[in-house]
């Protein structure tokens, strides 16, 4: 089978609709900061579409292309790519292509079909499920005492189920021979914290130890009366600023959620002097860099109050990310739940690995910085690391 062939057949197979999803990788150039697609069909208003799901090294990107349209993507695609894993229905398909698009095509027929499922609004498969009672959403009042999440309630639900997401995301990372050791910056309500432990302690059994912090002391006593009451005996609420806590010296995870300002700095630069292996930070309002810039290329935007401010925020928190990387860190900004909740919705997902930055990662930072003219609080936080 030859370039042209192969592709054609490709075509040829997702033009019957019985694709489950595929996976086109192994980019051509090791520079590419695309790194695979994910397609899966959908139907949009009753027409057949492959959504394509882009896959940076800290973003993702979507896009919906009708089938009929499809063929000038996966041109584009190929060029780029040589593997291709596909699920159809009733086979499974690897093509894999050399530099010079030699072609290796493996099927394998499925001995029970697979289904398929074009709902673009699919029923979401929760890793807390939407049935099952907890009694800690259920002390929390997300849910009734049978388990039905109170309807007022059910955005707080889905925020609580994404970040439980980013907790088995890192699960990896986390120590397995010793007490995990946890903290939680401004953990206000606690509903995430109590999320967290919940999920690691009850569920996946690991020995923990998890403090929330906070500077409400009212807020502070219902959650340690709710722990005693729920006995979670490995989970501890405090007072305090995250400024003025100095009672560790090594901690695993360090996750802290809307810490207004440097506030999420002073946080960030803490896990990396504890040497945590996860940070999970979702920043809240950002005001450093909204002061400090000035940049007449810039302008056009600027001027604008509402621009500046939202342009404000996402350099900082790209800031942030780079700075992480830069220190050894694996980073990515990933949005934490839906727009329509709260504008707040950017996480700072970081793994440590140790990874030196590249002499081209420095140059880059320092360039981005100097055309916004920035000092970055973060910056000079973690200028011992850098």
């Amino acid at each position: 089978m030859d370039f042209e062939q192969m592709k054609i057949q490709f075509l040829a197979l997702l033009h019957e609709k019985t694709l489950v999803n595929a996976t086109i990788s192994q980019p051509r150039q090791k520079s590419n900061e695309l790194k695979r697609v994910k397609l899966k069909p959908i139907e949009l208003r009753g027409v057949y579409t492959i959504q394509l799901e882009y896959q940076y090294e800290r973003i993702l990107k979507h896009e919906n292309v009708p089938l009929e349209q499809f063929m000038t993507y996966f041109d584009t695609l190929l060029e780029e790519f040589r593997q291709i894993h596909a699920q159809f229905t009733n086979q499974s398909v690897q093509v894999q292509l050399s530099k010079k698009n030699k072609v290796l095509w493996k099927s394998d027929q499925q001995t029970s079909a697979k289904e398929v499922n074009l709902s673009h609004n699919r029923k979401k498969q929760y890793l807390l499920d939407d049935s099952t009672p907890y009694p800690f959403l259920i002390r929390l009042g997300v849910q009734t005492a049978d388990g039905k999440v109170k309807k007022q309630k059910y955005d707080k639900f889905k925020q609580i189920n994404r970040f439980v997401e980013f907790i088995d995301d890192s699960l990896h990372y986390l120590p397995k021979d010793r007490t995990i050791r946890i903290l939680d910056f401004g953990s206000g309500k606690s509903y995430l914290t109590f999320a967290l432990y919940h999920y690691l302690k009850v569920e996946k059994g690991f020995n923990i130890r998890v403090t929330g912090l906070d500077l409400k002391k009212e807020v502070i006593e219902e959650c340690n009366h709710i722990a005693a009451d729920l006995e979670y005996d490995d989970l501890e609420f405090l007072v305090g600023d995250i400024n003025d806590y100095n009672d560790e010296t090594s901690v695993d995870m360090v996750v802290t959620l809307h810490a207004c300002d440097v506030a999420t700095d002073m946080a960030l630069a803490r896990a990396v002097k504890w040497g945590a292996k996860v940070i999970l930070s979702v920043p809240c309002c950002q005001h450093e860099l909204n002061r400090q810039l000035h940049t007449p290329a810039l302008e056009v935007m600027l001027q604008h109050g509402l621009i500046r401010e939202r342009f404000a925020s996402l350099a900082t928190d790209s800031i942030r990310a780079e700075l992480l990387s830069l220190v050894g860190y694996d980073t990515q900004l990933l949005e934490f739940i839906d727009m329509e909740h709260t504008p707040k919705n950017v996480l700072i997902r970081a793994y440590y690995t140790g990874k030196k930055p590249s002499e081209e990662q420095r140059i880059r930072y320092q360039a981005f910085v100097q055309l916004l003219n920035a000092k970055p609080f973060l910056e000079n936080e973690l200028a011992a690391y850098l």
